[in-house]
């Protein structure tokens, strides 16, 4: 009788197939959706804060919402894939966030703009791991590191749609306009996820809901491969996805590591990425100049997120990350420290941006190799979560520093500081790998 292996075989040692390349494309149309949904807000910040005339602090707050609602997501709705599929919970998950995008265009307070931006986050947290999860499970071993950077990279491609979308129609049309263009069309890709996308294989094996062998043998249809009389039989019950189980003794230390690079990362990640715009604006340049510097920077994140994938079956992901890490922490310091023309300010952020967000974005490829499919949306669910908390974090301090006088010298120079810990906690990390667990 065909066994598990043999149904999944193709998929991690053979070539891509159109239909493997298809699904990773639609996951990738939906992170940069994702990347769009997320730093819309970045970009309509100096607005928002001119006509409502918002201080500092509650500008932190409204920067952090959107994180606070991906932290939740990505704790309590993302390991539910591992129970009731990945594909539904993409399905609920783009329909929260549409909902929520265009919903956020006709608030008028401070306080139902939060209440938005937390709905937002809950579906994009959702629905990350539920991506990644899907992209390393239709992923030949050989491209799978490169495929989930492929991934990743949609989600700068969109912030940087974002600002270019932003910066001509924000003055014309209001700060609304990008909320509305962000909501209609990830509420489009529900549509597009029900007619092309189908379940995970991995999930379908090991959880065996009520259709799994229609579904499966589709799956096998579009692999090219002949359908199949029954599933094969289990080695024992599936065990449950649990947060327990990804913190017992063989995946303890692995997963506490995952989770410390994670939130070490994300913390000096998105304080770049929520309050460059406005930093620039700060220091005296116009709005426009503020948009292309936060542009810029996710554009050196998009080219470094890809390299870091191409060159890591070659010198090793791990080793790449820590470099990435490393490096980051030194354009940190730079920023700080040099008194920089337009021009140079332009170069620091597309550095900032390579060497965080490539980094930041390898720890996906990791966390795909650490747990088996059974746990894998929970394990990587828990360690975006706990990365949004360091998200929600960086961008409060840096709000409230700013709040109380700090130069921006200083604020730099201390959020370095957790990039040299996320490349500490990588490095280890690294000592207690384990391959990948298809099933």
């Amino acid at each position: 009788m065909m066994q598990a292996s043999d149904f999944i075989k193709s998929i991690n040692q053979g070539k891509m197939t159109s239909m493997q390349l298809g699904i990773i494309a639609i996951c990738w149309l939906i992170n940069m959706l994702d990347g769009f949904d997320v730093l819309a807000i970045a970009y309509a910040a100096p607005t928002i804060t001119e006509e409502w005339q918002l201080a500092p602090e509650k500008l932190g707050l409204v920067l952090s919402a959107g994180l606070a609602g991906m932290a939740l997501g990505a704790l309590f709705i993302a390991p539910l894939a591992d129970r009731v599929g990945r594909r539904k919970v993409i399905l609920w998950c783009l329909a929260i966030i549409g909902t929520a995008m265009v919903v956020t265009a006709m608030v008028n307070s401070f306080l139902l703009l939060l209440l938005a931006r937390v709905v937002t986050g809950l579906g994009v947290g959702g629905l990350l791991a539920s991506l990644n999860t899907m992209v390393a499970e239709y992923s030949s071993d050989r491209r799978r590191n490169f495929a989930i950077s492929f991934l990743q990279s949609g989600y700068p491609i969109g912030a940087l749609a974002g600002g270019l979308i932003a910066a001509p129609l924000i003055p014309a049309f209001g700060w609304q306009v990008v909320f509305i263009v962000g909501g209609l069309s990830t509420l489009v890709m529900v549509a597009v996820v029900l007619l092309y996308m189908p379940e995970s294989l991995h999930y379908l094996l090991a959880q065996r809901p009520a259709n799994a062998l229609q579904q499966v043998n589709q799956i096998l249809s579009r692999l090219g491969h002949s359908a199949v009389a029954e599933l094969p039989v289990l080695q024992g019950k599936t065990p449950q996805a649990s947060i327990a189980k990804i913190l017992s003794a063989s995946l303890k230390t692995k997963t506490l590591l995952l989770w410390l690079s994670f939130f070490m990362s994300m913390l000096t990640l998105y304080f770049l990425l929520l309050w460059t715009p406005q930093i620039i604006v700060n220091a005296g340049l116009p709005k426009d100049q503020g948009i292309l510097v936060g542009a810029t920077l996710n554009a050196g994140g998009l080219l470094g997120m890809l390299l870091l994938g191409y060159f890591s079956e070659r010198f090793g992901l791990h080793r790449l990350i820590i470099g990435f890490f490393l490096l980051a922490a030194v354009s940190m310091v730079a920023f700080a420290l040099i008194d920089a023309s337009a021009m140079v300010l332009l170069f620091l952020a597309f550095a900032l941006g390579f060497f965080t967000i490539g980094g930041m974005i390898g720890l996906y490829s990791v966390a795909a190799e650490l747990y088996p499919t059974t746990l894998r949306n929970t394990g990587l669910g828990w360690g975006i979560g706990i990365g949004r908390l360091g998200a929600i974090l960086g961008p409060n301090v840096a709000g409230v520093l700013m709040g109380i006088g700090w130069e921006q010298a200083d604020y730099f120079l201390l959020l370095a500081l957790p990039l040299v810990f996320a490349m500490i906690s990588t490095y280890a990390l690294n000592r207690t790998r384990v391959e990948l667990q298809p099933v």
